[in-house]
C-alpha cells in the first residue's frame, strides 16, 4: 500500500480535564480559522458533528466510521483528511475507542470570506494568459483523500502554529491557511481533469495534455514534446503545470507510471524488469528506488504480497 503520511500527534487531555468522553474537544482560535482537538476514548455510534464553517479534517489516531450526506460510509484512519461544507452534519462511529485506545482527530473550520478571497486571488493569479481559465472551487465529491507530504507539513505547521502564544500566530496561520487550501484546490482540479481527459480531449489544453501523457505512458515522454502539445516554451509550461496541479509534469507521469506499475505487478508472469521498461522507465534501479519511496516497498515484495 502507497507510503502514508501522518499529522503529527496532539498531547493527549489529562484525565482530570476531560469534559466528556467522546469528542472531547479543545478549540484554539486564530482571526480566519479554529483550529480543534477531537478525542473519543470510549465506543460510540452515531454521534452527530457540525461546523457553521467549511472544515479540514484530519485523523491523527485511531479510527472512525465516517456517515456524510448521500455518501456510503468509509472507514475514516490516520493519514487521510475529509473536507465537509459549512453546515453539514457528520455522523460519526467509534468502534474501537477506549481509554486505552483513543481516537484523535484534528479539525480547521476556515471562514467563508477566507476562503472566497482565496478563490479570488488564484483566479486572478493562476488564470493569466496564454493559458485557459480554471474557474477555481472546492469539489465536495473529492472529500475523502489521502495526505500528501506537502498537504501533512502544512497540517503539522498550522498545528504548531495555533497552539502557539507568539504574537504573530494571526499572520502565519493565515499563509498557512491560505497555502493549504490552494494545495487541495490544486489536487483536486488534478484528479478532475485526469477523470475527464478521455472524454474532453481536447476540450482544453489541461485535458489534452494529460490525455498525450497516458496516450504514450509506456514511452519516452521528453518533456519539449509535452511543451510543444501545449503550445508553451518549457520555462512557462512548467510554471503553468505547476500552478494548476500542484506538481511537476515528472511528478506526475511517474505517479501515473507507478499506478501502471502496480496493476502489471499483479501479473506473476511479470518480471521487475519487464514491468519497469513496459512502464517506460529506462532504468530498473531508478524503478525499484521511486516504487519504494511512493509504496514503502520494493517492487518484488510488492508482487509477493499480491499472490498470498
Amino acid at each position: 500500500m502507497p507510503v502514508k503520511h501522518y499529522v503529527q500527534q496532539v498531547d493527549l487531555t489529562h484525565p482530570k480535564y476531560l469534559q466528556r468522553l467522546v469528542e472531547n474537544r479543545r478549540v484554539f482560535n486564530s482571526n480566519n480559522c479554529e483550529f480543534n482537538v477531537f478525542e473519543s476514548y470510549q465506543q460510540a455510534y452515531r454521534v452527530p458533528l457540525t461546523f457553521g464553517d467549511l472544515v479540514i479534517t484530519s485523523m491523527v489516531q485511531g479510527k472512525k466510521i465516517m456517515h456524510l450526506p448521500e455518501q456510503p460510509a468509509f472507514e475514516y484512519q490516520p493519514g487521510e483528511s475529509v473536507i465537509v461544507p459549512a453546515n453539514e452534519t457528520m455522523i460519526i462511529d467509534f468502534p474501537e475507542a477506549a481509554a486505552d485506545n483513543p481516537t484523535q482527530c484534528i479539525a480547521l473550520s476556515v471562514d467563508e470570506s477566507f476562503i472566497r478571497n482565496t478563490l479570488v486571488y488564484l483566479n486572478e493569479y493562476y488564470n493569466s494568459e496564454p493559458t485557459e481559465k480554471n474557474d477555481w472551487r472546492l469539489q465536495f465529491n473529492k472529500y475523502h483523500f489521502n495526505n500528501d507530504a506537502d498537504l501533512t507539513d502544512l497540517i503539522n505547521k498550522l498545528i504548531r502554529i495555533c497552539q502557539s502564544p507568539d504574537r504573530g500566530r494571526d499572520i502565519y496561520a493565515d499563509l498557512s491557511m491560505k497555502e493549504l487550501l490552494i494545495r487541495i484546490l490544486q489536487s483536486q482540479h488534478l484528479q478532475l481533469v485526469a477523470e475527464e481527459r478521455n472524454t474532453n480531449s481536447n476540450n482544453t489544453r489541461f485535458h489534452f495534455v494529460l490525455h498525450y501523457i497516458h496516450e504514450h505512458l509506456t514511452e519516452n515522454i521528453p518533456i519539449d514534446a509535452l511543451c510543444r502539445k501545449a503550445y508553451l516554451s518549457r520555462n512557462i509550461f512548467f510554471k503553468w503545470f505547476k500552478e494548476q496541479f500542484g506538481i511537476t509534469p515528472l511528478q506526475y507521469i511517474n505517479r501515473e507510471r507507478l499506478k501502471l506499475a502496480k496493476q502489471l505487478l499483479a501479473d506473476r508472469n511479470n518480471t521487475v524488469s519487464q514491468v519497469s521498461m513496459q512502464c517506460g522507465f529506462n532504468d530498473t534501479n531508478y524503478f525499484i528506488r521511486l516504487f519504494r519511496s511512493a509504496e514503502g516497498i520494493t517492487p518484488g515484495t510488492y508482487q509477493l504480497i499480491c499472490f498470498k
